[in-house]
């Protein structure tokens, strides 16, 4: 499996067959460079304009916004799973998709703009993931507490850190260099933009993968 960073909490995921991309964004709207991007299937947390510019993906794509519970799309399962963007229930900023799919044999979950610990339904839904790709620039989305408490509950094998300040970002959340203190020096690894992996590739030892632009 192909998986490769487009800035943001944008990532797309390709086994050969299928790609999808989740949480797509215009590039403009936020200060970044625009992503070139065509996808079988389109996955998007949440309804905020820097997660849900489906528009820049190109091909004859299948749309999926903040769709929950189980469903199937170009022969993938998916799992929709309700969490918060806050820690008042959505009040403050809605609800959130946490996304779980396995392709290539490989468990992903893709966290959106989580912002309070899911449930305990949910979590056990998102534990034991191979790669878990999780927001860690505060601000809109978890503390660090809380995304240090979700590691240890959730276990992922690999934890890929997005939605956080790189160059030219105008969203005004934190960079990665708070939440990479919560990881030994020494499982840390700084991937590129784009990374081949199969399940036998996957580290034995836990790790966080941090992708660049």
């Amino acid at each position: 499996m192909r998986v490769k960073w487009h800035g943001h909490s944008c990532f797309e995921f390709d086994d050969g067959e299928t790609t999808v991309v989740v949480d797509p964004h215009d590039g403009r709207s936020i200060g970044i460079k625009p992503p070139y991007l065509t996808a079988d299937v389109v996955l998007i947390t949440h309804d905020h304009y820097d997660h849900s510019a489906s528009r820049s993906v190109r091909g004859q794509y299948k749309e999926h916004r903040s769709r929950t519970g189980k469903f199937e799309s170009c022969g993938i399962r998916f799992r929709g799973l309700e969490t918060y963007h806050d820690t008042e229930g959505g009040a403050l900023r809605g609800a959130n998709t946490v996304y779980v799919f396995e392709m290539d044999g490989m468990k992903i979950c893709h966290c959106g703009d989580l912002g309070d610990m899911p449930s305990p339904k949910a979590l056990r839904r998102m534990s034991g993931c191979d790669m878990m790709f999780m927001p860690v620039g505060g601000v809109y989305t978890m503390d660090l507490e809380g995304l240090r408490q979700l590691i240890i509950e959730a276990a992922p094998q690999v934890i890929v850190p997005m939605h956080y300040r790189t160059g030219g970002l105008t969203i005004p959340v934190m960079d990665v260099e708070p939440f990479l203190e919560l990881i030994p020096e020494d499982f840390v690894l700084h991937v590129g933009n784009t990374v081949d992996i199969t399940k036998d590739e996957l580290p034995r030892m836990k790790e966080c993968w941090v992708f660049d632009l």
